[in-house]
């Protein structure tokens, strides 16, 4: 049975890594320390089954206006069993992320995913900016 849990001392942090690091475009080569640190000033999802991780999420938010919904996968092995969008519908439920006028995120490829929960293009992008570094892990001398 496939559990959700925000206890962050259940998180396995090696899979977690591994997984950002090698396997996403947006995390490739964080460091470790750079990511534990990551994950204690967030809201932490991980998706387990049995005593497994399979699957992550986080939201950074100030609990009040804002949030901003990052790091989310579910492992190659285990897609298309609807992990994910139990993943999402525990996020959005969660009480602190209640109430909130902006709840963002950023996908490359899971745009059907997140509109299944109301996620939608800004309705002003003219109104976003974002000073944004993609190689920072892999190449830091370059900036």
């Amino acid at each position: 049975m496939f559990r959700i849990s925000t206890d962050k001392s259940e998180l396995d942090l090696g899979l977690i890594h591994e997984f950002l690091s090698v396997q996403t475009s947006w995390a490739r080569g964080i460091p470790f320390d750079l990511m534990r640190r990551s994950i204690e000033n967030s809201i932490c999802f991980g998706g387990y089954l049995g005593d497994a991780q399979i699957a992550f999420a986080r939201v950074i938010s100030d609990y009040a206006t804002f949030a901003n919904l990052v790091d989310v996968f579910v492992l190659p092995e285990h897609r298309g069993k609807g992990y994910s969008k139990a993943l999402m519908t525990s996020v959005l439920a969660h009480p602190q992320l209640q109430g909130l006028r902006r709840f963002s995120l950023a996908t490359g490829d899971a745009h059907g995913l997140y509109a299944q929960f109301g996620f939608t293009a800004p309705l002003y992008p003219q109104s976003l900016m974002e000073r944004y570094v993609p190689h920072l892990y892999t190449n830091p001398e370059e900036y």
